[in-house]
């Protein structure tokens, strides 16, 4: 694999024409997807910016556009008018000022008077490579133009570490004022969110103070992706808390999670029932983001980077990676997130897919009403052995993904089992496979499993034990994997 000097990776990108002959060999692979948002070239993380504006949604991506590494990041945008078929329109932010000249990292949108008001963390470094992190906004007019405003809205606040990122737009109609919720590290290095407030989108932000979150106050040594989301009678904090083991968890230390309870927003205050929820239950799950300006009050779509920190993937021998999940519908069931597929996705079904040589299509939506114990075995071989399996213990009442079946095993030291217990007995699962994913809702969504699958030659088939009936459709692809930068 390469080795990137910091040169290199940090390097910005003056001309299309320097990585054209990239993307061109990119799209080639066997592992480009059909109906997600992927890298044009390079490397795709974080989703941003997720909102609701002038018709259209509007989801930007990290992007680095060298290769499969951690680098200089852009702001990569795309639209879609019903959250299922996707345009690239191409770079919107680029670090292209002393305030950002390491990086345009994460961040959210919200539509202003007259144009879309993006805030983002602004990467900047000083010649020792000492990290400056600022939090910097621009708009983007309908025509496409970009303003940026030349100086941060507000600096790092020096009770905190180098570490505060990744800003979250809130309008508060009660109080009639804005929120930014930060992820932040104390000094003795613990997680932590941090608050700011004004009476105007773009201007007069002060600092408000820490997020207090009862009982996890030393829960991780970060907090990445802060959000307060309200979804029915409930607020929901997601968060991504790092370098944390939790059991049952595997190796894994960066998680993606989430509180139930009701924020305060003048105490500053989230009181909750004590218990951090996973979002996933797959391999591959991480900086979720929830939609602003949603056009309905009574619903929530939260996308999120299937992917995790600090991992490699096969495809990074071909120097790209990264993909985000489907955008799922979001409700609250017994103080649960429950992530629901969108009905819209059903029109990308494209007939029934031929079964009868038992080979699974690589695109393709899989619906089982089932009872009892269930194994399904998705890319086995021949034999019907290996591949990436989904069990339910039906006594225990359990599901659980296990990769270590495939061919290419990654990531090992994070573990290749996972389980999931359920509220009820399973009785339906929806599937979405593409070309280097799988995503499982299992009961109308009470169990979301999102992994990355890079089957080879030979393994093809599906192999389905237990009582229920299967259905299988075609997908006709929602994206084009056009070079447009």
């Amino acid at each position: 694999m390469k080795k990137w000097t910091r040169e290199e990776r940090y390097r910005v990108l003056k001309s299309p024409d320097e990585i054209r002959e990239l993307h061109d060999r990119t799209v080639q692979s066997d592992y480009r997807q059909t109906y997600h948002i992927q890298s044009v070239t390079g490397l795709l993380n974080d989703p941003n910016g997720f909102v609701w504006h002038d018709g259209k949604w509007h989801l930007f991506y990290q992007w680095c556009p060298w290769g499969a590494v951690h680098g200089l990041k852009y702001w990569y945008q795309t639209v879609s008018k019903d959250l299922v078929t996707w345009e690239n329109v191409g770079v919107c932010i680029r670090p292209d000022m002393d305030m950002d000249n390491a990086g345009a990292y994460s961040g959210s949108a919200l539509p202003g008077k007259d144009a879309l008001c993006l805030f983002y963390s602004g990467n900047r470094r000083d010649e020792n490579w000492v990290r400056v992190p600022n939090t910097c906004t621009l708009k983007l007019y309908d025509n496409g133009k970009v303003v940026k405003l030349p100086w941060p809205i507000f600096g790092p606040n020096p009770n905190y570490t180098e570490h505060q990122r990744d800003p979250k737009i809130i309008y508060n109609k009660e109080m009639k004022k804005y929120f930014i919720i930060l992820g932040a590290q104390t000094k003795d290095k613990r997680g932590c969110a941090i608050i700011y407030r004004s009476n105007e989108l773009q201007d007069g932000w002060e600092f408000a103070g820490e997020l207090k979150v009862p009982g996890f106050e030393n829960f991780g040594d970060m907090w990445e992706c802060p959000a307060i989301e309200s979804i029915g009678d409930y607020d929901v904090f997601l968060f991504c808390p790092q370098h944390l083991s939790i059991e049952g968890r595997g190796g894994n230390i960066h998680h993606n999670g989430y509180l139930v309870g009701k924020m305060n927003w003048e105490t500053l205050t989230f009181e909750h029932d004590n218990y951090f929820h996973f979002l996933d239950f797959g391999f591959d799950s991480y900086a979720a983001e929830c939609a602003n300006n949603m056009p309905t009050e009574d619903n929530a779509v939260l996308v999120a980077w299937m992917g995790l920190p600090d991992t490699s993937y096969p495809t990074d021998e071909e120097e790209w990676s990264g993909c985000l999940t489907l955008p799922r519908e979001l409700l609250m069931r017994d103080r649960r997130l429950i992530q629901r597929p969108l009905p819209a996705l059903a029109a990308l079904r494209d007939g029934h897919a031929d079964l009868s040589d038992g080979k699974l299509p690589r695109a393709c939506e899989i619906e089982i009403f089932c009872q009892g114990d269930v194994e399904l075995r998705f890319f086995a071989k021949a034999d019907g052995s290996g591949g990436y399996v989904f069990r339910y213990d039906d006594e225990k009442q359990v599901a659980s993904v296990d990769k270590s079946g495939m061919t290419q095993r990654y990531n090992q030291q994070l573990g290749e089992k996972m389980d999931r217990p359920l509220a009820n007995p399973l009785t339906h699962l929806r599937i979405f496979i593409d070309r280097s994913s799988i995503e499982i809702f299992a009961n109308d969504g009470d169990g979301v499993f999102s992994s990355r699958i890079f089957p080879v030659e030979g393994e093809e088939r599906l192999v389905f034990e237990g009582q229920g009936k299967m259905e299988v459709w075609n997908l006709r692809p929602a994206i084009r994997d056009e070079f447009v930068v």
